[in-house]
């Protein structure tokens, strides 16, 4: 039976785990999908080597940049945001090749480009992890949006939150928040932004999906905002997984 699996520390509730062990129920696959909990990168090699069925893992915290040094390739699109979340397993006797790829990119592009429109030109970026990372090379590298990142510390290439004011969410329409501010237990969070000076010709994406409707999202559809949360992205992203391992 064919194996796929979860890389990540903690993994507790997997969306990954439910998703593909539904599909392969529901459309009749003979295959496993399992999480792997990995108090370090290097237990990799423990996985790939008790489980010689494993076609493909997805990557999840802390693991999505740390991964880089133990494969053989990895896409232009995972180079350039240098973070990789998913990996194909081929094997040939004994050899094992491993290559990387980013699907977070492909969810995100395909979830936000149906919403966005002619003025839609420019974009802010809220946090600097492996996500945003991903979402920024989406917008400028597919989508053509230019895009600024937002930090709540002073750091090259970024802005701080204090910066974020009227006139900035008017040039820059598009708001991703790529942190987990915000996330199911604390929903009475949201990151700071001058919510009342928006309408609609604003986009707010957020990339969480516990909660439905985040305190962010909820705060920009009150001034008239256009909203979307994260959920579609993370389907998009896992059939994306799927179309990669078996491609």
């Amino acid at each position: 039976m064919d194996t796929y699996g979860l890389i990540g520390f903690p993994l507790g509730h997997s969306f990954s785990r439910n998703f593909f062990t539904d599909k392969f129920l529901n459309e009749d696959i003979d295959a496993e999908y399992r999480n792997f909990e990995l108090t370090t990168i290097d237990e990799l090699q423990e996985v790939l080597d008790g489980h010689p069925h494993l076609r493909g893992l997805n990557v999840t915290i802390p693991y999505k940049e740390k991964v880089l040094p133990f494969l053989d390739t990895i896409s232009k699109e995972a180079r350039a945001i240098g973070a990789v979340n998913v990996i194909k397993v081929a094997r040939k006797g004994k050899s094992v090749k491993l290559a990387g790829y980013n699907s977070d990119c492909i969810g995100f592009e395909r979830s936000i480009q149906p919403l966005l429109k002619p003025h839609h030109k420019k974009a802010l970026i809220l946090g600097t992890g492996g996500a945003s990372k991903a979402v920024r090379y989406a917008l400028e590298n597919r989508l053509g949006l230019q895009t600024i990142t937002v930090s709540r510390f002073e750091r090259p290439g970024c802005v701080t939150y204090d910066a974020i004011d009227a006139d900035a969410v008017h040039e820059w329409p598009v708001i991703v928040n790529c942190t987990p501010v915000g996330m199911f237990p604390h929903v009475a969070e949201c990151p700071k932004l001058p919510y009342e000076s928006m309408d609609g010709q604003n986009l707010l994406f957020d990339l969480i999906y516990n909660p439905d409707q985040t305190l962010f999202m909820r705060n920009g559809a009150a001034h008239g905002a256009k909203v979307k949360n994260g959920l579609e992205m993370l389907i998009l992203q896992a059939n994306a997984s799927w179309e990669i391992w078996n491609e």
